[in-house]
């Protein structure tokens, strides 16, 4: 008799993704396979297996899913990677596989809180340089840094996994550290730097969450630059942007997600590991 196997695809890169993988491995009968995009120069190695790389746009994707006989994907990639999460879409619809979408809950401001929001990075920045000198601490990866490289009227603090390769602003200083940060850290840090103002995305969920409170603490202006809305037709060939600002990528490899003969599969959107888990092991159709 063949062994069944139930074959499940993460694209990865957030601690939920990990947390999932973790306890799918577990389970017999499941292969998973974690996918990474390659952006962080040393990932956390989630368990089960790992591929790195992009796939090469939806076309590429869906490929990949038909190729590997892939029978349910997991998106748990960090709420601004708009561009991947996009190209799923297409790409399982396209192949006829399952979606299931694990989201954080964005952040909101508490009444005391002093926020400002900007549509982008480029918002964000000129919202920065028209508030009064002081020290800048800059939580938003090193993909958007160049929009506040013009701004000399503030110190930044740079706050990043790897080290920034593009432009920066004149007076900076990089830390270079991996998170969750404790409400502890997030002060020392604060309060060692004397931070006024914390720029960071909406990324949500309770992992990353001290930053704001610790900026609640000390009475800093918060500049949070809000998330990317998700378009099936703003989806990139190359994978190449993770913010999926880029809105001349209309066209992803010439799939067309309102073409009336591709077939349709379930897309399920989910906050809590836990369901996204149990819709992974109800909803998916094991592989011979």
């Amino acid at each position: 008799m063949a062994i069944v196997v139930t074959r499940i695809l993460i694209l990865g890169g957030t601690i939920e993704a990990r947390t999932t993988a973790q306890v799918l491995v577990e389970r017999p009968g499941v292969r998973v396979i974690t996918s990474l995009a390659g952006r962080t120069d040393h990932p956390i190695r989630p368990a089960g297996e790992l591929r790195i790389g992009g796939f090469g746009g939806a076309d590429g994707l869906r490929d990949y899913l038909l190729a590997e006989r892939i029978d349910r994907v997991l998106d748990a990639t960090h709420p601004f990677a708009a561009r991947i999460s996009a190209n799923a879409r297409l790409a399982c619809r396209a192949a006829g596989v399952p979606l299931v979408v694990l989201t954080r809950p964005r952040w909101a401001p508490e009444p005391s809180d002093r926020w400002l929001t900007a549509a982008s990075p480029e918002r964000a920045a000129a919202l920065v340089a028209d508030l009064p000198a002081g020290t800048v601490l800059l939580t938003i990866g090193r993909g958007s840094l160049d929009a506040f490289a013009p701004i000399d009227r503030h110190r930044f603090v740079i706050r990043s996994v790897d080290a920034p390769t593009g432009p920066l602003p004149a007076r900076h200083e990089i830390v270079l550290a991996r998170g969750p940060f404790t409400l502890a850290d997030e002060l020392e840090l604060m309060r060692a730097r004397g931070v006024d103002v914390l720029v960071t995305k909406n990324s949500g969920g309770p992992a990353a969450a001290a930053k704001l409170d610790a900026a609640r603490t000390i009475g800093a202006t918060v500049v949070v630059i809000d998330r990317p809305t998700p378009d099936p037709t703003d989806a990139d060939p190359t994978d190449a942007d993770p913010a999926g600002t880029d809105p001349t990528d209309a066209d992803p490899a010439g799939m067309d997600p309102l073409a009336p003969d591709v077939p349709v599969a379930g897309v399920v959107t989910v906050t809590d590991p836990r369901e996204a888990i149990d819709q992974l092991l109800d909803s998916a159709t094991p592989t011979p």
